[in-house]
């Protein structure tokens, strides 16, 4: 059975309860199969009201991000004038991949209301459930070399941080490189991968996926300790299209500077919103682990400790860990 007729008959009632036992007789399946399809409706986004001999009430359906309400919000001269909004796509780099590929102009943007096989830091897999979260792309064609690339990762942070932190009020504060934390749990994840020849970038495309609406009941067991949503911390919900031409307008304008002024101003910028400068941390690298204290970025974005041997390092890559933080 679909549960396409499940939930027709759910909407059918609005405010009603329906019992377990009526749905099971007008569908002709048994009561385990009615609960299943109550679970595969709340994976999509649907909320339900379910009390023992009454039965279940539809509470709410999924918010679908509109093209109308997103064009309003998208304030900017390219980032995002160029938008493709999905239902569901297996991940919003790999369709910006194939438009980068085929010649889409700079600030090329596609956003999805779910993604099935979502993209996060090493590999991972980020959860990306329907109609809760904004999970997109952008592509960027910078005149720069392939070693630029890392700096554009953390003006990407800086842009997402300023627009969570306006629209939101949430006090989110950047794990270097590029994880959105509140709290020690994380709210948003950035991925940027580079294409290049000749040791130049021919593009790249920044992945962004902020947990905006999510309840607790959302993510998957092992992520409730690490992960958050906005709403989880503010109390409210969220409006995605309103955040989504915020993080624009910031990623045009710090981009902008970046061209103009160099790494400089992005970098002061990152450090004033860092939770990550000031601690002793330990980074994961593909040379080892390296224990200090982070004191900074320098000129190139590069991470600076000073080690237990009171010796400076600096840190090109790898995954920061300090207590209560963990990566989805």
């Amino acid at each position: 059975m679909s549960h396409s007729r499940l939930l027709d008959m759910l909407l059918s009632r609005p405010g009603e309860f329906i019992s377990g036992e009526e749905i099971s007789r007008k569908l002709s399946i048994s009561r385990t199969a009615v609960w299943k399809q109550i679970n595969k409706l709340r994976e999509e986004g649907y909320e339900f009201e379910a009390v023992s001999r009454k039965g279940y009430r539809l509470v709410s359906k999924p918010e679908r991000l509109e093209y109308s309400a997103l064009l309003h919000a998208l304030d900017t001269a390219s980032f995002g004038q160029t938008v493709k909004l999905l239902e569901v796509t297996t991940s919003t780099q790999e369709e910006v991949r194939l438009l980068a590929e085929q010649g889409a102009a700079e600030g090329t943007l596609v956003i999805a209301e779910e993604q099935t096989i979502g993209r996060g830091r090493q590999g991972r897999k980020w959860h990306s459930p329907p109609g809760k979260g904004i999970w997109m792309s952008l592509l960027l064609r910078p005149k720069l070399p392939l070693s630029a690339a890392p700096q554009l990762t953390l003006l990407t942070a800086v842009a997402v941080c300023r627009a969570v932190r306006a629209v939101t009020g949430v006090n989110a504060g950047i794990k270097w490189p590029n994880d959105l934390l509140v709290d020690g749990r994380k709210v948003c994840g950035i991925l940027l991968e580079s294409v290049g020849e000749d040791e130049m970038i021919r593009y790249c495309i920044a992945g962004i996926g902020i947990d905006v609406n999510l309840e607790e009941e959302d993510l998957p067991s092992e992520l409730v300790p690490i992960a958050t949503s906005l709403k989880m911390e503010s109390g409210k919900k969220a409006d995605r299209a309103v955040l989504i031409g915020a993080v624009m307008k910031e990623m045009e304008k710090l981009y902008e500077l970046y061209m103009e002024e160099g790494f400089s101003p992005i970098g002061h910028l990152w450090e004033a919103q860092s939770i990550t400068t000031g601690r002793f941390i330990t980074v994961k690298t593909a040379q080892g682990e390296i224990s200090g204290r982070a004191i900074g970025l320098d000129a190139t974005g590069g991470l600076l400790l000073i080690g237990v041997d009171n010796q400076p390092t600096t840190i090109f890559s790898g995954e920061v860990q300090f207590d209560g933080c963990n990566s989805q």
